[in-house]
């Protein structure tokens, strides 16, 4: 195994995803492409589910969010794992509507919803909006209004805290885009108009304080916070929240130097924390949501590439060039972040090559990894970015027109074309 149970090595010596040797895959579905390994993913899914139920009990659930990874074929497995959606965008509801996704399990993200994309979610028969201020609740009061409905809402709200991680990736301090603050005081006067809205029905409320989170302290602290709130606007408003989404965050092992954590203990922690501020502030335990999405399918991919060139500059570096990079992967160009690089065709060999992986696309600052050790590459070799399954295919871009590549998930019957690879008149499809 390497990382996680998705990887290993096989008696041929290659990487395997899934079981499957990954430079078979790459010749029979031509590189780059993303795999993707279902069971992996619904193993998780059974793990979060399993550890609502036992600790939380009662509506709680967990609530896949869908912008670490968004695709059809990805809906209908959550779907069937039981799971309720977070979606950031119409695209996002139609993806889910196409899967046949229960759209009361739905629930709709973002700051800055426009007109039509909140037509579009009550038409679509959304669950929940999860309202950002005050201009979202007229607006959702106005078109419930005149679709002849109550939507449901949650609001959002920042707690204020800082789990201490990527500063691009915290969303829960006060100095934030997202929701209400509490300690302003805005968030108690979005309260109070959201309770005077007649086509609202306020079910409870929101926080996200950030991701890629390790330990569990930050999402207690966030707890405890927002049940005193909870508490609060029940002596103000004699209103008593049953719903309190803690938002996601939970990180994942991207290299052997991040640490193994249990979700399920982590899990446990934060319900304890929610047990015991509920008996303090004498309020009814609400009924408890996350948002993983990172953790469910980060871990469950790889991207396989074919190797163009070995570059070696003698008192500098190495770079393998791949046919790939930031139009696949942006997030070590955006947050420096750091993967496990093997070289699929290779891996059993030592890893005594220090490289820095290249993309193919015209910018120098289109790298996937810096200072990485992989069995020395030569061209046509495939090598392989561990645990990609979370944004990189939701963050893919045509940059320099290059397609997109497709989503191959593997399951109980094999592989499967889950999204085809874009070609080249895709690129040109929508111009006039």
């Amino acid at each position: 195994m390497i990382l996680h149970d998705s990887f290993d090595i096989n008696e041929k010596g290659r990487l395997t995803v899934a079981g499957y040797d990954a430079v078979e895959l790459a010749g029979r579905f031509g590189t780059p492409a993303f795999i993707i390994d279902e069971g992996k993913i619904r193993s998780v899914c059974r793990e979060y589910r399993s550890a609502f139920s036992e600790f939380f009990g009662g509506g709680s659930r967990p609530v896949y969010a869908g912008k670490a990874l968004c695709f059809t074929g990805l809906y209908r497995v959550m779907r069937e794992e039981g799971m309720a959606a977070d979606c950031v965008s119409s695209g996002e509801i139609a993806t889910a509507l196409k899967a046949g996704f229960p759209m009361e399990n739905v629930f709709f993200h973002g700051n800055n919803k426009t007109d039509d994309d909140i037509r579009y979610a009550i038409a679509s028969g959304v669950g929940y909006f999860v309202a950002d201020g005050e201009e979202e609740l007229y607006a959702v009061d106005r078109e419930a209004k005149a679709a002849g409905v109550k939507q449901k809402i949650l609001l959002r709200i920042t707690p204020g805290i800082d789990p201490h991680t990527h500063k691009k990736i915290i969303t829960g301090n006060v100095d934030s885009k997202f929701g209400s603050a509490i300690a302003t005081g805005r968030a108690a006067e979005v309260t109070a108009l959201a309770l005077s809205l007649d086509n609202i029905e306020l079910s409870g409320f929101h926080c996200h304080i950030g991701s890629q989170i390790f330990e569990p302290d930050p999402f207690c602290d966030a707890a405890s916070i927002m049940m005193r709130f909870i508490a609060e606007m029940k002596k103000a408003h004699g209103y008593t929240a049953s719903i309190l989404n803690l938002g996601g965050g939970f990180g994942v092992r991207y290299t052997e130097d991040d640490p193994e954590i249990s979700y399920r203990d982590n899990i446990k922690t934060i319900a304890e924390v929610i047990k015991d501020s509920a008996k303090r502030y004498m309020i009814d335990q609400p009924d408890v949501l996350m948002e993983p999405g990172r953790s469910i399918v980060a871990a469950a991919g790889a991207t396989l590439y074919t190797v163009g060139s070995v570059k070696e500059i003698p008192g500098f570096r190495n770079y393998v060039s791949i046919d790939g990079g930031m139009t696949d992967n942006p997030r070590y160009t955006l947050y420096g972040s750091k993967y496990t690089v093997v070289n699929a065709s290779r891996a059993s060999l030592p890893a005594d090559f220090e490289i820095t992986l290249a993309g193919r696309c015209c910018e120098s600052g289109d790298l996937i990894a810096e200072g990485v050790r992989i069995a020395k590459p030569e061209r046509g070799d495939i090598v392989a970015v561990l645990v990609t399954g979370a944004y990189n295919y939701s963050m893919a871009s045509n940059y320099n027109r290059v397609p997109r590549p497709p989503v191959i998930m593997i399951g109980e019957d094999g592989p499967r074309v889950a999204v085809r690879r874009e070609t080249r008149e895709d690129i040109t499809a929508l111009d006039e």
